[in-house]
């Protein structure tokens, strides 16, 4: 395993791009001059910025950046036969965010999550728990935690803007949101992608529990394609097929365990407070990094 670099928070200036957006984690960029909104490509970086329950937790995670894009560019070229995708390329960028950062083409996105459940954890146990169905899909009585879902369900939410909060909604209320032929698009895409996603963490011995995948329609002719990052450790759950036990929580390889830590005693903070969650431990940003680390190693078979 490498050493650690000092973790990239903030957008760095890039010659010959504008930045022109900050997300949760990754900055956007156009070419010098150009209008954001008709851009045909794009640079995508990926900081080392960790959020959590709506919140950008501090200090960052060293190296997330370039685990989460090389999963990524993994997936992107697992999933290239099945879907198209907006990647141009993952090597020719700045040399200063080399590794972190995507050529894309630029899209339009649809204004959706497009979740793929193949295990019922989270929020959709929650809902599960509260009335015997996920996104709409009305399921048998006794499930429990990390029961198994097959077929695996399709349960879109909102996409929220800054400071909001994404809102599960059935397949119906999709289709009133973007009308059915999107909507069935959309989710014939989604989980032929979780399925061969599903296939191929299993032979690496990773349980995918479920993922968010996000679409947008090309500016140059309009084809719908997978965007955003697809299938990291902040977009999915991924658990070791080792450990897994249907009717517990699974220990991750993913962003749960700093969730876990921020809900747990040792935190002192409360998810319903007014208050800025506490700075991360260092004992936890290490024992996060070593879980996206493993992650990435177990599904690229090769060493980070």
């Amino acid at each position: 395993m490498s050493t650690p670099a000092a973790p990239l928070t903030e957008a760095p200036e890039l010659e010959g791009w504008d930045h022109v957006v900050s997300g949760k984690v990754r900055e956007l960029y156009v070419p010098a001059g150009t209008d954001p909104q008709a851009a045909q490509e794009v640079l995508v970086v990926a900081t080392d910025r960790i959020s959590a329950y709506d919140h950008s937790l501090q200090p960052g995670i060293p190296d997330k950046g370039r685990l989460l894009t090389g999963i990524s560019v993994f997936w992107f070229e697992q999933l290239a036969d099945l879907v198209p995708h907006h990647v141009l390329s993952s090597t020719d960028v700045p040399r200063a965010v080399a590794g972190r950062a995507l050529r894309c083409r630029g899209l339009d996105m649809v204004p959706l999550e497009c979740i793929a459940r193949g295990y019922l954890t989270g929020s959709g146990l929650a809902d599960y728990r509260a009335g015997g169905s996920v996104g709409g899909h009305l399921l048998p009585a006794g499930l429990v935690e990390a029961s198994r879902l097959d077929p695996a369900l399709f349960t879109p939410s909102t996409k929220a803007g800054p400071g909001e909060h994404d809102e599960n909604i059935t397949v119906a209320q999709a289709q009133d949101l973007l009308g059915t032929e999107l909507t069935d698009d959309l989710e014939a895409m989604t989980l032929a992608i979780y399925e061969r996603a599903r296939t191929i963490a299993g032979e690496r011995g990773i349980v995918l529990a479920d993922t968010k995948l996000e679409f947008g329609r090309s500016r140059t002719d309009g084809t719908l394609m997978l965007g955003d990052e697809v299938l990291t450790p902040d977009s999915s759950r991924f658990w070791s097929a080792d450990t897994y036990e249907e009717g517990r929580v699974q220990p991750s390889l993913d962003k749960q365990f700093v969730r876990d830590w921020l809900t747990s005693p040792a935190s002192g903070w409360s998810k319903g407070s007014n208050t800025p969650p506490p700075e991360l431990p260092a004992e936890v940003v290490a024992q996060t990094r070593a879980r996206y680390v493993e992650a990435y190693e177990r599904l690229t078979g090769t060493t980070f």
